[in-house]
């Protein structure tokens, strides 16, 4: 049974009845029909978007009746505080109901704008309201189907919006190709570590707030991003998606990420309608992976502190993300990471992150007074199957069942369930908290968790309108606006690492020259993330569309009717650091992972593991000292290679695509013009090789002298490496980068160069 209303409550709302009963105001609202529901705008007073709730007139102001009891309560007054509405609202909601929203949704596709069967049930039965949406056949169909969404849950309880959310989605594909008029299906933009290789907080600052306007015009109010780990461990599959590996940068990128999502301009205290809550990832930084493995998996993790640097990974969460110049003061949410940060709990416990009250309480709560939505990453109270299964992550707590997992969550301190669509476990969480500590403590205890949760979707307005304009979701999302800046950052994003004699910008003719040769590149059968997604076979191709090239250059089939090379290749790519067949022959399965084309053998590796030990395997220890890798896509080194050698004393530019860091020395010397792009078009890349952009980007990490220095490292420390060298002298270090008239020294590097 659910606890009565507070007297107080109880109280205001008999006294709001009344009002409304005795109103004579005049009326200040009219309703307009819109595209599958009602609107109705009032002067002086929010816009309402409905399609079943009785609307109320109170001093002649328009209210939405969403539990249909004839009278104005507090949650439903948009008059009153965003904290006041949702401590009232979570007195009212049953503990099935509140059980619902700490329920967080499995990626949801969105071809069409239908719902679907199972979407229908945990929305319905499950009372779930916050759905992660993945892709969407066109933006229209994403606002029909929000629509369909919240005009659902609109009928049932008391209204609850749907609070729809999404992971990074303006990030660009290389062979996509802009055009200033067209528009697209989202603005493209590089990838964090692109962004961060801008070193501009303004520029990440604006992106914030264009692909904020895009998420809430398809529906979308809740970001599951950015993620800010300190990205300290150079082989981290995970690297890419960071802000490189400097606290300073990683907290000046950090706060003006969500400063961008979720600030409403004019509004009072940051938040309104084009707000766009930021889920900043993931806490307390899963940078520091032992050997760069990933905690997706089970042989990932494991966090590692051989440095003694725990707090400088907190840094951008405490002085960034918690700390804004914006009216919204924080960001709204947290996700702590899979990962099991070794030796940091005093008490010794060495759980996932999730799962330690240490984490989320002592430190997330309490030192540093986060109340915001606490949310668990996907699937850690899930089983796991085996070390290599990408499967549950119950990382520290694999001996408990799934319902003593989801108590484990909430006895740490956390809000929220990731991934989890069924309510039974939440309950049963409920029940174990009643039989330890009593119904009226368990009931507390829920109803915090409930405030939090809603007020994410007072703040953002959705209790005001939900709904969304398919037609001007088509008409903004990807707007030429949109993408010309998207496009424009970009080209800042590139670095350009080497220019030997001043080869670069190859600048076109009007005879159609210079003539350039594109090697074609092998494309190696891959996993994909995770060793899972974005699979594809074996083939050869051309890495850019000749037709693109031909707008910029003649086109060259041979080496020797060309005037200079153009070679597009990836950086190297081994594996995630284990393999079942070193297992099957009796290893322990972990391997290097390399960072270099050529075979590497991992002699300077750790005899003994910093971390180790799990009921699947026989042994601690998790070195892979010895062992050696192969890298799926030496061919990439060999094409730059036969080049060089093809093409004389003739120019040859590399492009390298790269999603961390990579050992530059095999191919630097072949090379006389380096060009590194993290997440941009090819397009992008050719007006900087052509002339008609000047490069501006800085690393954002250094890049090694070899495997050596990799492997001597410490996981949590930045800045530790030993650089590369190249032909001309200059060092591949943090904040290096090269314009046309040489190293670049602007107020970015004086501000964050450590040198």
């Amino acid at each position: 049974m659910k606890n009565p209303m507070p007297k107080r409550l109880m109280t205001a709302a008999l006294a709001v009845a009344a009002i409304a009963l005795s109103s004579a105001c005049g009326q200040k609202w009219e309703a307009q029909p819109a595209d599958g529901y009602q609107l109705i705008v009032q002067k002086g007073g929010p816009t309402l978007g409905y399609t079943s709730a009785p609307i109320l007139t109170v001093r002649g102001y328009a209210f939405k009746d969403l539990n249909r009891n004839g009278q104005l309560d507090p949650y439903e007054n948009w008059r009153r505080p965003a904290r006041e509405r949702a401590v009232d609202l979570a007195s009212r909601l049953s503990v099935e109901e509140i059980a619902g929203l700490m329920l967080y949704s499995s990626h949801q596709a969105v071809p069409t704008a239908e719902l679907t069967d199972a979407q229908r049930k945990f929305l319905g039965e499950d009372n779930l309201r916050a759905v992660l949406v993945t892709t969407v056949g066109s933006p229209e169909i994403a606002a029909r189907w929000n629509n369909n969404v919240q005009a659902f849950v609109e009928a049932l309880g008391c209204g609850i919006p749907a609070n729809n959310s999404s992971d990074p989605r303006n990030e660009t594909s290389a062979t996509a190709e802009f055009n200033a008029g067209a528009g697209g299906q989202i603005s493209l933009w590089p990838t964090p570590l692109g962004l961060a290789a801008t070193f501009d907080p303004e520029l990440v600052r604006q992106f914030g707030d264009i692909a904020s306007k895009e998420y809430r015009a398809l529906g979308i109010a809740t970001a599951l991003s950015p993620q800010i780990d300190l990205a300290t461990e150079p082989r981290w599959n995970r690297f890419n998606g960071t802000f490189g590996e400097d606290p300073d940068l990683d907290t000046d990128l950090a706060r003006a990420y969500v400063d961008g999502f979720q600030s409403t301009e004019g509004a009072r205290d940051g938040w309104g309608a084009e707000s766009v809550n930021a889920m900043v990832k993931h806490w307390p930084s899963g940078g520091p992976e032992e050997g760069g493995r990933d905690a997706h998996f089970n042989y990932g993790k494991y966090a590692v502190y051989p440095g003694g640097n725990f707090q400088t990974h907190l840094q951008a969460f405490v002085k960034g993300a918690f700390h804004l110049n914006g009216r919204t003061r924080s960001a709204s949410a947290v996700m702590p990471y899979y990962t099991i940060s070794t030796g940091i709990d005093p008490s010794g416990q060495n759980v996932g992150n999730n799962f330690s009250h240490y984490i989320i309480s002592d430190l997330l709560r309490d030192r540093y007074g986060f109340d915001g939505v606490v949310c668990t990453d996907w699937n850690i109270t899930y089983d796991n199957a085996g070390v290599e299964t990408f499967d549950g992550k119950c990382w520290g707590v694999e001996t408990l069942s799934v319902a003593e997992r989801h108590y484990a969550v909430l006895k740490a301190g956390v809000d929220q369930f990731g991934g989890n669509n069924d309510k039974g476990p939440v309950l049963e969480a409920y029940r174990m908290w009643c039989a330890e500590f009593g119904e009226d403590a368990a009931r507390d205890r829920f109803e915090a968790s409930a405030v939090r949760l809603l007020m994410n979707v007072f703040r953002t307005g959705l209790f005001e309108n939900p709904y969304v304009d398919p037609a001007a979701a088509a008409a903004l999302v990807g707007n030429p606006e949109f993408m010309a800046a998207g496009y424009d950052a970009q080209r800042k994003s590139v670095v350009l690492l080497k220019n030997h004699g001043s080869v670069l910008p190859q600048t076109p003719g009007q005879d159609g020259k210079p003539k350039v040769y594109v090697p074609q590149r092998h494309y190696p059968a891959f996993a994909g993330r995770f060793g899972l997604f974005g699979a594809h076979p074996d083939y050869w191709a051309l890495p850019v569309e000749k037709e693109l090239v031909e707008k910029y250059y003649g086109w060259a089939e041979t080496p020797a009717e060309a005037d200079f090379a153009l070679v597009f290749i990836q950086e190297p790519y081994s594996g995630t650091g284990y393999d079942v067949k070193d297992r099957e022959a009796g290893g322990n399965g972990y391997v290097p992972i390399s960072l270099q084309y050529l075979p590497y053998t991992a002699e300077y590796a750790r005899a003994e593991s910093l971390a180790g030990g799990d009921p699947k395997e026989p042994s601690a220890n998790r070195s892979y000292k010895g062992k050696t890798v192969t890298t799926d896509n030496v061919d990439d080194l060999n094409s730059v290679i036969a080049a060089r050698k093809a093409m004389g004393d003739k120019p040859v530019v590399v492009v390298i695509a790269a999603t961390r860091p990579f050992v530059p020395a095999e191919f630097e010397p072949c090379a006389d013009a380096i060009l590194l792009s993290l997440g941009t078009q090819n397009q992008a890349v050719l007006d900087l090789v052509s002339g008609l952009a000047e490069p501006s980007g800085l690393l954002p990490m250094q890049l090694p002298a070899d495997m050596r220095t990799v492997e001597e490292q410490a996981e949590d420390t930045p800045h530790d490496l030993r650089c590369h060298v190249d032909a001309d002298g200059n060092t591949y270090d943090f904040a290096f980068g090269l314009d046309w008239k040489g190293v670049i020294d602007d107020a970015r590097t004086r501000k964050y160069s450590k040198k």
